[in-house]
């Protein structure tokens, strides 16, 4: 079958999907997004969390025929701008958990990323306080990581809701 979706907000097709398959196969195998990373395959990692219709979800539980017409957004998707060679530049969050040094194998690292994205578009972007260090381990509760013990990936969050805090004073 075929299945039509927006991808990081371009409309993209992927043929000769299989019924079962998943929407994080299709990503990565089909339409060349490898940022969503497969781990677990039971939802249970959050590695592969990305936005469905606006709402974090893991796309290892979404079966593939589920995104027709539906709105999907990667980590590829948190990159903005553009950067050298026409490549798009790290987002805040992005760049946020490099500098605090969240990222070691890197495997957990993209749903963190989409997770913290959301976090803070809940938090920071409609005006309110950034999230304390409770509220932010809350949110990324279905994100596991076995390198970094947590507390730099923390340091990131609170980084990256300074940031977006700057920048949304500075667009005011």
């Amino acid at each position: 079958m075929r299945v039509n979706m927006n991808v990081n907000g371009e409309d993209v097709s992927a043929d000769n999907v299989w019924p079962g398959e998943s929407l994080l196969y299709v990503l990565r195998e089909r339409l060349g997004l490898p940022g969503s990373k497969n781990a677990c395959e039971q939802g249970e990692c959050g590695s592969c969390t990305v936005y469905f219709d606006g709402v974090t979800a893991c796309s290892c539980m979404i079966a593939a025929g589920q995104a027709e017409g539906r709105e999907i957004r990667t980590v590829e998707g948190l990159a903005e701008g553009t950067g050298k060679g026409g490549d798009r530049a790290l987002g805040v969050v992005q760049e946020a958990f490099v500098e605090a040094g969240a990222v070691q194998c890197g495997f957990c690292t993209p749903g963190l990323l989409v997770q913290t994205d959301d976090l803070l578009e809940r938090t920071v972007g409609c005006g309110k306080a950034a999230p304390g260090d409770a509220e932010i381990r809350e949110a990324l509760a279905g994100n596991l990581c076995r390198c970094t013990g947590y507390e730099k990936i923390i340091d990131a969050v609170h980084l990256a809701a300074e940031r977006r805090a700057e920048a949304a004073g500075s667009n005011s």
